[in-house]
C-alpha cells in the first residue's frame, strides 16, 4: 500500500497520458479516462439560479421506467412541501454517473458505477427518461435546462464563492474529477474558441492494465466481487464505497496468518461490506464485529486503516497533479494559482484524507498553487440549503449523542448532556392544591396562580401575569436578575390577595441545568442572549429563596420548559411521554427508563430526561450541513460555537437566516436589481414572525411586498416570489432538522419498550410551531416517514408550561406528604443513642440471670451451655466429623439434646423426592 515519490510521479504522468487519449478524436474511443464534454462553458458569473433535485437513491437493481416513476415521485413529494405544484420552474438534474453529451440538457447514459445497475437504461438519455415520467405522471410541469454530473455541480457551486475555482472534485462514495479545457483541445467538439469543463470520469482509469503494478491483491479481491468486474478500477482503490471492503480483505488475510484476533474469523468479518470506510473508533468497530481484540490488534488495524486511506489519498493527489499541470501548460503559464471545489464525505469526514492529497499535490505539481475550498452546500444545490446528507443519518447520529450522554464515562465530553430532571412520573390525576408557577425563560416571564381541586371532576383554574425583564437586567449581574423576579412575584401575590398564604411554588428555569434533586438545579450555561453574572454553576433555587426569602414561597421544584410542557399536556393525555419546544429556542424532553442512567442510582421505573438538544453540533458532528449562513450567524452571537443546533432551528435565529441570504442573492445580482439598502445590512430586520408571514398562501406575496417595502429595496413580483421560496426552504428544513432529531427519542421509547409498534404522545409548545403556517404540517409528515413504525399523537400546550410546574409541584408536594406520613408511622422504630444504651444495659442484666444457678430457670436470656470448651488450636489428631444438618420442611423441624457425655437424638422424617437431593 506504501507507494514511493517517484511511483506517484509515474502514476501522475500516466494518468496525463490517459487524460490526452481522452481527448483525442482518435484515441476516445478505446481510452479508460473518457474526458466527457459537459456543454458547460464557463463558471458562474451570478446571473442565473436554479432549484436543483438531486439524485441520491439507494435503488439498485430497477427497472427503467420504475427508478424515473420513483424520482419522480420524490419530486411530487417534494413540491407538495414547497406548495410549488403550480409553478413552472427550471430543473438542473445533478446525475452522478458517466453520460455522454451532445447539449446541456442531453445526456446519454454510457455506464453505471457505484453499485447501481437500474436495467434498460446505459445508452438512453436519462433526460428524456425524466420528462418521459413527468409526463406519465401529469401532475406537475418542469423545464429541465440542464444535467450536469456532480463535479461539475461542486465546481459550479464552489466557483460562486472563489473565482478562481476550475476545478471539481469528488472524494466520497465515488472518485471523479472535472475541469474547465480548452475548447481547441477538445477534438470531437465543435469550434475552438473559449473553454468547456470535461468530465473526466477518472474512476475508469486503470482499466487497460495501466496501474497493474500498484494494485494488490486486495484490490483484485474487491474487484472480483464488485457488480462490475475489471471496470472503474482506479475509483475502487480511491473511493469511500471501496476502501471499508480493502481493510476488510486485508483483515481476514492477517488474521488467517494468525496475526491478528489470535487466528479467529467471525462470522461478521467474512460478511462483505460489513466494515464501512466511514468508522472511527477502532475498539467499537472490533467489538461489533464479535472480534475479542487485544491493545495490539486495535493498534494493527489502526494502521492498516490508515495504510489504505493514505494511498487513496496519494494516487488522488497524483492524478490532481496530472490535471492542475495540464491547466499551467494550456495557459503558457510558468506558475498557475488555481482553486479546487471540493465534495464528499471521505474528503470532508476522513482526518488526515484531506492532508495528504494536498500535500501529494504540492510535492508532484510545484510550480502550481492549488487552494481546496469545501463545497458547503453539495453539488446540486447552488447557494440553497438543502443539504445531501438523508434525514436518516442525522437520526442516527443524535441517538449516538443521546447514548453518549447517557454514559457516566461519555457524558463529561457529550454535547447533548442528556439531563436527570428527577421528574418520575406524569399527572395520574389525583394531584390537587393551591399553587404558584413562575415561568423565566425568555425577556418576558410569566407568574401563574393554579388551582387544582376535585370536585366531580379534576379541574384546573389559572391566572396568570406576564412581566418584562429588562435588556440591562438580562446582562446584569445575577442578583439584580433575581431580585427583579422577586418584586414582580411580590406584585403578584399583593393583585391576588395571597400574600399572607404558605403556598408551594413550582420553577419553570428553560436553561440547562445540572439536577441533584427536583428542588436542586446547578445552572450549566445561559442560552438564548442571557448573560447575567454570577449565575453559571450555582444552585438557581439557592439564589432564588434568597432573593423571595420574605415572600412565604415553599420552592418544591424546578423544571425545564419542556419537562413543564410535558407535564401541561400529561394532565390532559397520560400517554404523554416526550416535551418539545419550537419557539425562540427549541429543547426537548422525555421518560427515560431508570435502567439506563448511570448518573442516577436506581433501576426500576423511569426518569424525565431534559437532553438539552440544542448543542447538538457542538463537537463538529454537523459540519458537512451547516452553511455559510449558518456559520456568520454564529460569529455574530453571545456565545460562538455553542448552540449550534438551536442557530440553525430555531425561531430566533430563523429570520436573521432569511436576511443573510438575501443579502448575498442581492449582492450576486440576484434580487433588487443588486439594490442593498442600509435597512437590509441591519440585524435583526427581518424577525420570524415575518417569516411566517411571507410563507401564508393566500397574502404571503403581500406582506412579502410590505415586508421589503419597509426594508426600502423596492422590490419587484419575481423577487417576492423569490423571498417567498428563500423563507420556504428555510423553515423546511428546521422542520425537517427538528422531525430527524424527534424521530430518534421516538425510536428510543419504541427500542425501550420492545414494541413493534409505539403509540405515544408528543407535547408541543413554541412560537414557531404554533404561528407558522406550514411548519407543524410539515413536522408531522417526516416524522411519519422517519418512524413509520408509530403512532404519535401532537398535542398542543394551550396554557404553555407553567400548568406543567404547576403539576410537577402538585407532584412534589403529594410525595412530601406520602414521605411525612411515612416518617411519623416509621419513627417509633428509630432508636436515639440513649435508648440503644439502656437496651444495651437490660441485655447485661438478663445476661446475668441466665447464667445464674438462681435465676437461670425464670430468666429470658437462658445461656445454654454447649459442651464446646474451645475453639480450634490447629494441634488435635484426625478424627472423625460428623456433620449435623438442620431442615425445616413444613412444621417439623429437627432437635437435638446435648447431656454430658454428649449423645445425640435426632427426629427424622421423610423429605419429598423433589428436594431429595
Amino acid at each position: 500500500m506504501r507507494l514511493s515519490d517517484d511511483q506517484l510521479m509515474d502514476i501522475s504522468a500516466r494518468f496525463r497520458r490517459e487524460m490526452e487519449k481522452g481527448l483525442s478524436n482518435e484515441s476516445n474511443a478505446t481510452a479508460a479516462v473518457k474526458m466527457l464534454p459537459t456543454h458547460v462553458y464557463s463558471t458562474p458569473d451570478g446571473s442565473a439560479i436554479f432549484f436543483m433535485f438531486v439524485l441520491k437513491s439507494s435503488l439498485f437493481f430497477l427497472l427503467l421506467f420504475q427508478l424515473f416513476d420513483h424520482i419522480v415521485q420524490c419530486i411530487s413529494d417534494f413540491l407538495d412541501y414547497m406548495g410549488m405544484k403550480n409553478t413552472r420552474l427550471p430543473l438542473g438534474f445533478t446525475f452522478s454517473f458517466p453520460c455522454s453529451q451532445t447539449g446541456i440538457d442531453k445526456g446519454d447514459l454510457v455506464c453505471w458505477t457505484k453499485g447501481f445497475k437500474a436495467t434498460e437504461c446505459e445508452g438512453y438519455d436519462v433526460v428524456d427518461m425524466l420528462r418521459e415520467a413527468i409526463k406519465r405522471r401529469n401532475e406537475f410541469d418542469l423545464d429541465i435546462v440542464a444535467i450536469v454530473n456532480d463535479t461539475v455541480g461542486t465546481m459550479m457551486t464552489c466557483a460562486y464563492e472563489d473565482p478562481k475555482c476550475q476545478i471539481g472534485l469528488i472524494a466520497g462514495t465515488g472518485s471523479n474529477v472535472c475541469y474547465m479545457e480548452e475548447m481547441k483541445n477538445i477534438e470531437f467538439v465543435e469550434g475552438d474558441e473559449g473553454q468547456m469543463c470535461v468530465n473526466t470520469e477518472w474512476g475508469g482509469f486503470g482499466e487497460n492494465d495501466n496501474i497493474e503494478d500498484i494494485r494488490t491483491r486486495y484490490d483484485r479481491e474487491v474487484d472480483g466481487g464488485s457488480l462490475n468486474p475489471g471496470k472503474q478500477r482506479f475509483e475502487k482503490m480511491t473511493s469511500g464505497m471501496y476502501l471499508g471492503e480493502i481493510v476488510r480483505q486485508i483483515l481476514i488475510d492477517l488474521t488467517k496468518h494468525g496475526l491478528l484476533f489470535r487466528g479467529r474469523i467471525t462470522e461478521r468479518l467474512k460478511t462483505k461490506g460489513i466494515f464501512e470506510t466511514k468508522e472511527k473508533n477502532g475498539v467499537s468497530i472490533l467489538q461489533s464485529l464479535g472480534l475479542d481484540s487485544t491493545c495490539d490488534d486495535s493498534i494493527i488495524v489502526k494502521e492498516v486503516c490508515g495504510a489504505v486511506s493514505h494511498r487513496a489519498a496519494q494516487i488522488c493527489g497524483a492524478g490532481m497533479a496530472a490535471v492542475v499541470d495540464k491547466i499551467r501548460e494550456n495557459r503558457g503559464l510558468d506558475n498557475l494559482e488555481i482553486t479546487v471545489g471540493v465534495d464528499g464525505t471521505l474528503y470532508k469526514l476522513h482526518p488526515h484524507f484531506s492532508t495528504i492529497l494536498k500535500d501529494t499535490v504540492r510535492e508532484l505539481a510545484p510550480n502550481c498553487k492549488v487552494d481546496f475550498i469545501l463545497s458547503e452546500d453539495g453539488s446540486g444545490k447552488g447557494a440553497a440549503l438543502i443539504t445531501a446528507v438523508t434525514l436518516r443519518d442525522i437520526m442516527a447520529r443524535f441517538r449516538r449523542e443521546m447514548e453518549n450522554g447517557l454514559g457516566r464515562d461519555t457524558n463529561p465530553t457529550a454535547t447533548v448532556k442528556m439531563l436527570p430532571t428527577f421528574v418520575r412520573s406524569i399527572p395520574d390525576g389525583s394531584e390537587k392544591g393551591d399553587f404558584i408557577a413562575l415561568d423565566l425563560g425568555g425577556s418576558n416571564f410569566r407568574i401563574l396562580r393554579v388551582k387544582v381541586s376535585h370536585e366531580k371532576k379534576q379541574t384546573v383554574q389559572m391566572e396568570s401575569q406576564i412581566y418584562e425583564t429588562p435588556e440591562d437586567i438580562i446582562h446584569g449581574s445575577g442578583s439584580r436578575l433575581f431580585d427583579h423576579v422577586a418584586e414582580c412575584l411580590g406584585d403578584f401575590m399583593e393583585k391576588q390577595k395571597i400574600k399572607d398564604k404558605k403556598l408551594s411554588m413550582g420553577f419553570t428555569f428553560s436553561f440547562p441545568c445540572a439536577h441533584t434533586k427536583l428542588d436542586e438545579a446547578v445552572l450549566l450555561t445561559w442560552t438564548k442572549r442571557f448573560k447575567a453574572s454570577g449565575v453559571e454553576g450555582m444552585d438557581v433555587v439557592k439564589l432564588l429563596n434568597k432573593a423571595i426569602k420574605k415572600r412565604g414561597v415553599n420552592i418544591m421544584a424546578v423544571v425545564n420548559d419542556t419537562v413543564g410542557t410535558m407535564m401541561t399536556c400529561g394532565f390532559d393525555d397520560q400517554r404523554c411521554e416526550v416535551g418539545i419546544i419550537i419557539g425562540t429556542g427549541t429543547n426537548a424532553c422525555y421518560m427515560e427508563e431508570l435502567r439506563h442512567l448511570d448518573l442516577v442510582e436506581g433501576d426500576e421505573g423511569r426518569m424525565c430526561i431534559n437532553t438539552e438538544w440544542g448543542a447538538f453540533g457542538d463537537d463538529g458532528t454537523l459540519e458537512d450541513i451547516r452553511t455559510e449562513f449558518d456559520r456568520e450567524i454564529d460569529r455574530g452571537s453571545l456565545n460562538p460555537g455553542k448552540q449550534l443546533f438551536e442557530k440553525m432551528v430555531s425561531g430566533m435565529y430563523m429570520g436573521e437566516l432569511v436576511r443573510l441570504i438575501l443579502v448575498k442573492m442581492a449582492k450576486e445580482g440576484l434580487l433588487f436589481e443588486g439594490r442593498i439598502t442600509p435597512e437590509l445590512l441591519t440585524k435583526g430586520k427581518i424577525e420570524t414572525k415575518h417569516v411566517s408571514a411571507i410563507e401564508k398562501s393566500k397574502e404571503g406575496l403581500t406582506k412579502a411586498k410590505e415586508i421589503l417595502t419597509r426594508l426600502g429595496v423596492e422590490p419587484s413580483e419575481d423577487d417576492c416570489i423569490a423571498v417567498q421560496h428563500v423563507c420556504a426552504i428555510v423553515s423546511f428544513r428546521s422542520a425537517n432538522l427538528i422531525a430527524a432529531t424527534l424521530g430518534a427519542i421516538l425510536t428510543r421509547l419504541k427500542d425501550n419498550k420492545n414494541t413493534p409498534r409505539l403509540r405515544t404522545t408528543v407535547g408541543i409548545d413554541g412560537s414557531l410551531y404554533k404561528m407558522h403556517p406550514q411548519y407543524a404540517r410539515r413536522l408531522h409528515k417526516t416524522v411519519r416517514r422517519l418512524v413509520p413504525e408509530s403512532d404519535v399523537r401532537f398535542l398542543l400546550s394551550e396554557s404553555g408550561s407553567g400548568k406543567g410546574a404547576a403539576m410537577v409541584t402538585a407532584w412534589a408536594s403529594r410525595l412530601a406528604d406520602q414521605t411525612r406520613q411515612i416518617a411519623e408511622t416509621l419513627a417509633e422504630f428509630r432508636l436515639t443513642k440513649e435508648q440503644l444504651l439502656e437496651v444495651k444495659k437490660r441485655m447485661r442484666t438478663e445476661i446475668q440471670n441466665g447464667l445464674s444457678k438462681n435465676t437461670q430457670s425464670t430468666a429470658t436470656v437462658r445461656m445454654l451451655p454447649t459442651y464446646v470448651r474451645s475453639t480450634p488450636d490447629g494441634t488435635g489428631e484426625r478424627s472423625t466429623v460428623i456433620l449435623c444438618i438442620f431442615l425445616k420442611i413444613g412444621r417439623q423441624t429437627t432437635r437435638m439434646i446435648c447431656s454430658d457425655p454428649p449423645d445425640i437424638i435426632c427426629h427424622s422424617f421423610t423429605a419429598k423426592k423433589s428436594i431429595n437431593k
